[in-house]
């Protein structure tokens, strides 16, 4: 059984409409009678420059899907791992930053947006006051902090456009992403969601997880 320890699981104790203990039940249980999704994490390590500026640590993918692309520093959750150790764990690995608060943001669930599997990723993120050493491990080809900028304008339509610009430096990596923000329900049931536009030379919808972030961050300033 995947648990050993299910005791908290009982219930009122009875047993089901097969006539089943719990313990029967989960013996019997196969989890593979449904395809499952894929569970990542991915996580946006900011740093504040001067007042407002932000830097953002990026890693270039050495491996495909995106190969060669700039991401966030992620990867699959382990089985039996809670996302916040496997966000440390891979932020560890594919950068070597360590001992970082980390908070968790988002989920990103589209069933497209990975093409090996059905993938969904929760966001975290941290600001960092000093900018840290950092090295490419694991999956990455490269590590590197980005300044980071995400505006938004009205379009000819009245729509709002958001923009995402990264930049890392003369001759250095210019990366961009766009979204129009579509806005649904009012109070506590308003929701905003990104939907992509364009993305140049970032790795899947890291663009959106990227301005997801950023649009937090500001909505406190």
């Amino acid at each position: 059984m995947y648990l050993e320890d299910y005791a908290r699981f009982a219930g009122t104790g009875e047993k089901n409409a097969a006539g089943k203990t719990l313990k029967e039940f989960l013996e019997a249980y196969n989890p593979k009678k449904y395809d499952c999704p894929c569970h990542t994490v991915d996580t946006a390590i900011f740093r504040r420059q001067g007042g407002r500026g932000l830097r953002l640590l990026l890693i270039r993918r050495k491996n495909h899907p995106s190969i060669g692309f700039w991401a966030l520093p992620g990867g699959f959750v382990d089985l039996k791992e809670n996302l916040g150790d496997a966000a440390a764990r891979e932020l560890q690995e594919e950068t070597g930053v360590t001992g970082v608060p980390l908070k968790q943001l988002a989920t990103f669930g589209d069933y497209d947006r990975d093409p090996r599997w059905r993938v969904i990723t929760t966001l975290f993120f941290t600001i960092l006051k000093e900018e840290i050493p950092v090295r490419a491990g694991d999956d990455a080809a490269d590590a590197e902090w980005f300044d980071a900028d995400c505006g938004e304008e009205q379009t000819v339509g009245g729509q709002t456009l958001v923009r995402l610009r990264l930049s890392a430096g003369k001759d250095r990596p210019v990366l961009t992403a766009s979204a129009l923000l579509a806005v649904s329900g009012e109070g506590p049931l308003r929701e905003e969601k990104l939907l992509p536009q364009t993305s140049d030379g970032l790795a899947a919808d890291h663009g959106l997880l990227i301005m997801s972030a950023m649009r937090y961050i500001r909505s406190f300033e």
